[in-house]
C-alpha cells in the first residue's frame, strides 16, 4: 500500500496525461468529423447534387469518420488497434448473421440511391405507407405524412414491395364517380358535370375530360368523370368538384341515392 502511494504521482503523470490526450482526441475528432461532413454537404449542394444522394452519403461519411476517431482514441489509451481491428473482423461474421436485417437495409439503401425510384420531396406510397420523402438514410427512409407525422420505414421493406411515386409526372387524372337515381336524366347529369369541369381553369383541355356511365349499380346509375390536372392541383380539384357537383345536382333536381333494398312480405293462409 505504501509503495502504491509512493508510485501514485508517477502513475497520475503517466496515465493522467494519456487519458487527457485521449479525451482531447475524441472531442477534437468528433468536431473535425462534423466540419468535414458539413463541408462535403456544402460541396455537394454547390454542384446541385440531388438531396437524396447528399443525405445518404453524408450519414455514411460521418459514420466512417466517427469510427476512425474511436480507433485513434483507443490507440492513445494504449490499446493495440491492429488486434482490435482483427477482433472486429473476426466478430464481424457473427455480428453479420445477427444483424442480417440491418445489413439488408443498408444494401437496400444503396439500391435506392443507385436506381433512384424516388427522391427527396417526392410523394410516394411505399412499405404500406404514404408520405413525402424527407431522407434516405443508411438503414431507413423517412416519410412525412400530410398530417405532419414522421414515418421511418426500413429500406429493405421498401425495395421488397411495390413503390408508387405520385411526383414523377407533371399531370395526373382525377377519377371521380357520381351516382344518380334510376329515374333521373342521365344526359342532364352528364351535362352538369361537363359544364362544371370545363369552366374550372385548373382542368386541362388536353387530354379532354372523359364522362361516361360506368355502372348500373344496385341503387344508382354511376357516372364516372375523369379530368386531367397538374399534379399540384389534384386534391383541390377532387375536393372542390365533389362538393360543387353535389350542389349542382341539388339545384337541378337530380338525386344522389343511398343504398336501399325493397322487402316483399308474403302472407300465407
Amino acid at each position: 500500500m505504501e509503495q502504491f502511494i509512493n508510485d501514485l504521482p508517477e502513475l497520475l503523470m503517466t496515465y493522467g496525461w494519456m487519458l487527457l490526450w485521449a479525451l482531447v482526441i475524441l472531442i477534437l475528432g468528433i468536431w473535425i468529423s462534423n466540419i468535414i461532413t458539413s463541408a462535403v454537404v456544402k460541396m455537394f449542394n454547390k454542384r446541385e447534387i440531388d438531396q437524396t444522394v447528399v443525405k445518404f452519403l453524408s450519414s455514411l461519411i460521418k459514420a466512417l469518420l466517427y469510427a476512425v476517431v474511436i480507433l485513434a482514441t483507443l490507440g492513445q489509451l494504449g490499446i493495440e488497434t491492429t488486434s482490435f481491428i482483427a477482433l472486429i473482423g473476426a466478430a464481424g461474421l457473427a455480428v453479420g448473421f445477427a444483424l442480417q436485417g440491418s445489413l439488408s437495409n443498408f444494401a437496400a439503401g444503396v439500391m435506392l440511391i443507385v436506381f433512384r425510384p424516388f427522391k427527396v420531396g417526392d410523394y410516394i406510397t411505399a412499405g404500406g405507407e404514404n408520405g413525402s420523402v424527407e431522407a434516405i438514410q443508411m438503414f431507413v427512409t423517412t416519410l412525412k405524412t400530410p398530417d405532419n407525422k414522421t414515418i421511418f420505414i426500413p429500406n429493405s421493406k421498401i425495395t421488397g414491395d411495390n413503390i408508387v411515386n405520385f411526383s414523377t409526372q407533371p399531370t395526373r387524372r382525377v377519377d371521380m364517380v357520381f351516382g344518380i337515381g334510376y329515374t333521373d336524366d342521365i344526359d342532364k347529369a352528364k351535362s352538369i358535370i361537363r359544364g362544371y369541369l370545363e369552366n374550372d381553369p385548373r382542368v386541362l383541355k388536353d387530354p379532354p375530360v372523359q364522362i361516361a356511365v360506368s355502372e348500373l349499380a344496385d341503387s344508382s346509375v354511376n357516372i364516372v368523370a375523369r379530368p386531367w390536372v397538374y399534379s399540384s392541383d389534384y386534391w383541390n380539384v377532387y375536393f372542390d368538384t365533389t362538393e360543387n357537383i353535389k350542389k349542382e345536382f341539388d339545384s337541378n333536381g337530380i338525386s344522389i341515392p343511398f343504398p336501399q333494398r325493397d322487402v316483399h312480405l308474403y302472407q300465407k293462409n
